[in-house]
């Protein structure tokens, strides 16, 4: 496959094209761990350090498109994150975690990627630090797994080394140091390269939903019931979808609880009586055993996380099934539908939209056109 961001590269050429290339100019950094400048000084040396490097000389050229992006994009959101303490100190806590959201929709809206080289590009922006703190932090085996479920780790190791190259500091041969920890840590827990295989679906369910969990444990399975969630923003064809592939099972729908009240989506005040209702109701299925679909956006992270312990708690399956269309249909989609959502109320979800993760279910589906 044959993606590029942009052709050309100089930064001239981003700087022109892009308005959050441009910002970067304006964002400073902690002098301690960033004496060269901004963040637009220190994400050209980063590119630099990059491109030199031997290792990337042998990458694809997929490949080299996918890092180089996400050396771009690693740093994008300080412009939002970054808090000035004083005598040189900012600190820009969160910068990784709303740049992969930034990333997202920098990709899908604006230049257009392959849903699964946006995806591998937005999860290297969130882990660029990954490498550096892992072994530093509790459960530093869990992280490392559940990062390699989403993200190549040559790919992110490659980008953290250039992230610290591509900087002045006095403390370079100490992170280049754990940068090559990190590589013997995912050799030693076999996810170097490749994501972390489980024995079963259920088995790697278990273990990232279970505190202090065996990874090699394969619990027994025996559910009561298959609960189908569909997740995916408004507008994306989630009815169509239940429609389409002949699932002969009841729905629980949110929507269809406020059309039946007369509520408007928008309606805030009465979001949470509206959840309650739908849970209510999908727990007279589960308490029968019976297989069914929750039909909602289900957008966050969050918000799947609640309904998934609560289906689980009654001994079911989750299958999450995330529906997503090109932008442009997207967006013609919603204006079609019968009870349409401002674009402002569009522009808000997609700017929060957390794509659900292997690690979330006991299944999950991407039907992505």
């Amino acid at each position: 496959m044959d993606w590029k961001l942009i052709e050309d590269k100089s930064w001239s050429s981003l700087e022109r094209q892009f308005e959050w290339v441009r910002e970067m100019n304006t964002v400073p950094q902690d002098t301690r761990y960033h004496a060269e400048g901004n963040v637009a000084i220190h994400t050209r040396m980063v590119l630099e350090v990059l491109q030199q490097s031997a290792v990337y000389q042998y990458l694809s050229v997929l490949e080299k498109e996918i890092v180089w992006t996400a050396a771009l994009l690693h740093d994008v959101e300080k412009r939002s994150t970054s808090v000035d303490e004083g005598e040189g100190r900012v600190s820009a806590k969160g910068h990784a975690r709303k740049g992969e959201y930034t990333a997202r929709t920098i990709l899908y809206r604006d230049c257009t990627a392959p849903f699964h080289i946006r995806e591998q590009i937005a999860s290297l922006v969130r882990y660029h630090g990954l490498p550096i703190w892992l072994m530093e932090k509790p459960d530093s085996v869990k992280k490392l797994c559940e990062a390699s479920l989403r993200v190549d780790t040559s790919l992110l190791k490659m980008l953290s080394e250039a992230d610290v190259r591509g900087r002045i500091c006095d403390d370079k041969k100490e992170l280049l140091e754990a940068v090559e920890l990190f590589e013997i840590f995912c050799r030693e827990q076999d996810c170097w390269n490749k994501p972390r295989e489980f024995a079963t679906d259920y088995a790697r369910f278990h273990y990232f939903h279970t505190e202090g969990g065996y990874i090699d444990y394969i619990p027994h399975e025996q559910f009561k019931c298959e609960v189908t969630m569909l997740s995916g923003l408004p507008g994306m064809g989630k009815d169509y979808y239940i429609q389409s592939s002949g699932m002969d099972m009841p729905v629980v729908s949110l929507d269809a609880i406020r059309r039946k009240h007369k509520l408007s989506p928008t309606d805030k005040s009465a979001n949470g009586w509206v959840v309650q209702t739908a849970k209510e109701e999908a727990r007279t299925y589960l308490r029968k055993g019976q297989d069914f679909v929750w039909n909602a956006t289900n957008i966050t992270r969050q918000m799947r996380a609640q309904l998934i312990d609560l289906f689980v708690d009654y001994g079911a399956k989750v299958k999450i099934v995330y529906l997503e269309q090109p932008y442009h249909i997207w967006r013609q989609q919603n204006k079609n539908r019968e009870y349409a959502l401002p674009e402002s109320v569009l522009d808000k979800m997609l700017d929060k939209l957390e794509v659900p993760l292997l690690t979330e279910a006991h299944e999950v589906v991407y039907h992505v056109v």
